[in-house]
């Protein structure tokens, strides 16, 4: 791959661009990415490149993606599952980089926006390895993947089965899955649990909503049902509520076949594959899921009598979040009541899950060898909450001072997927790093970018 140096945006800099200075520190290990190392004098080092160099050429906030990280990931859903078809679920992260790395490695793409389908068919991803789903999705928003020729649609409700049908060819008929809720509570925060009754996607199990559905899209010419979806939450670090959602699942497979006399060839137990954002949390490994899930299927067919349809899961945390790094600068320390704040310029607008979901994080002083004593420092946001608080309790060097550099690891996930505009702060860049190279892949959000959406006054 050849790349060239890009010219800084956003924050200006005058820091000429170096070549990244190789050092034998030993990886950093989890959360951080496989290629992170201590380099010199402090300085923190992500696929052979000085994040301290990149902070000073792109300006801070930015976010480091280590290419490398999401390929290996992207393989060894691969090779746990060879068999299954994954997905990467869009909506944890995408660029067109990204769009571009996943289909090298042979995955298909989950997409739940016209926005999210627009970027990845735009950056030439083929259509028919993408999968279209959504609570809500907008008839021009069907219309679109229909018209791109999406390869599968998850219905999630009984208004979007006419909305799919009536334009559509009976003798080009879309492949859908219907979106099943089999009451399972599964995942880190009630906000992210969705595969429990009561909420807003799918169709429950219990009651016989998921029953009908089916039905209702069988009788449709224009449509022809593949198999059924779930997803049960996010940040899932245990194989027990995939099992559970096998055995349930199974059991209405065998029902459509006694009831419709058909068997639906797909089972996609989407994602939600928890990662560790802390060195000592659990993670949810893709060969454990892949030996627990593969056998439990087959023997719950063997039981049915049931062919075993093909699997399908939706990673997208498990894939980009361990493979990116959040950098800031501080901008002011204070002593307050007994605790001690590190200002850092940016916060929520960039990273809002721990307001949302009080998600920890670990940070890491880098750029300078800072004092052996440590103290317990709120690392917190710029913006006009209380609540902005990026991690709390962080045990950083004692003489950390304004200018100082911040580096957050586990940032690829839902980070900038769900960024704001408060405060028109504007969003962050990101720059990809592979083999000692650096180069960005958006830049910042600057004010102009701001101003040139309104159209009067």
């Amino acid at each position: 791959m050849t790349t060239f140096p890009v010219p800084a945006v956003g924050r200006p800099s005058a820091a000429p661009h170096r070549p990244a200075r190789l050092t034998d520190g030993p990886p950093l290990g989890s959360p951080w990415p496989a290629s992170a190392r201590p380099g010199r004098d402090g300085g923190l080092q992500i696929a052979g490149v000085d994040v301290a160099e990149a902070a000073d050429r792109f300006g801070t906030p930015l976010y480091v993606l280590d290419e490398g990280e999401v390929r290996s990931r992207a393989r060894a859903y691969r090779r746990a599952l060879p068999t299954a078809e994954v997905f990467y679920a869009a909506k944890a992260f995408l660029c067109s980089a990204m769009a571009d790395w996943i289909a090298d490695e042979g995955l298909g793409l989950d997409v739940c926006s016209a926005g999210e389908l627009r970027l990845a068919t735009g950056a030439g991803f083929p259509p028919e390895r993408i999968l279209l789903h959504g609570n809500a999705k907008t008839p021009d928003e069907l219309r679109l993947a229909r018209r791109l020729r999406v390869g599968r649609i998850v219905i999630d409700n009984l208004a979007e089965i006419p909305r799919l049908a009536a334009p559509t060819a009976a003798d080009t008929p879309q492949r859908v899955l219907v979106r099943v809720v089999p009451g399972i509570a599964a995942g880190h925060h009630s906000a992210v649990r969705t595969g429990v009754d009561g909420q807003k996607f799918g169709f429950p199990l219990t009651g016989g909503d998921a029953a009908g559905a089916i039905a209702r899209v069988l009788a449709q010419p224009a449509l022809r049902l593949t198999g059924l979806h779930c997803h049960l939450g996010s940040q899932i670090t245990d194989t027990e509520p995939y099992l559970t959602a096998v055995d349930r699942l199974v059991g209405l497979l065998a029902e459509v076949r006694d009831r419709h006399g058909v068997e639906l060839p797909e089972l996609d137990l989407g994602g939600g594959h928890g990662i560790r954002y802390l060195p000592d949390d659990p993670e949810l490994d893709p060969a454990r899921l892949a030996a627990a899930t593969t056998a439990r299927l087959r023997a719950r067919c063997a039981e049915h009598g049931l062919a075993v349809p093909r699997l399908m899961v939706e990673p997208g945390r498990a894939i980009a979040a361990p493979a990116a790094v959040a950098v800031y600068r501080v901008l002011s320390v204070k002593h307050s009541a007994g605790r001690t704040h590190a200002a850092v310029d940016g916060g929520m607008s960039d990273n809002p899950r721990p307001a949302l979901y009080g998600s920890p994080y670990t940070v890491r002083m880098f750029g300078r060898i800072g004092a052996r004593a440590t103290r317990p420092v709120d690392v917190v946001g710029r913006h006009c909450e209380a609540g902005d608080v990026l991690v709390r309790d962080a045990q950083l060097p004692a003489d950390l001072r304004p200018g100082d550099l911040l580096a957050v690891p586990s940032a690829g996930a839902y980070q900038l997927s769900m960024a704001s505009g408060y405060n028109l702060v504007g969003r962050p860049a990101v720059a990809a790093v592979r083999d000692g190279r650096i180069r960005l892949l958006i830049r910042r959000e600057t004010v102009d970018d701001l101003r040139a959406r309104e159209v009067g006054r």
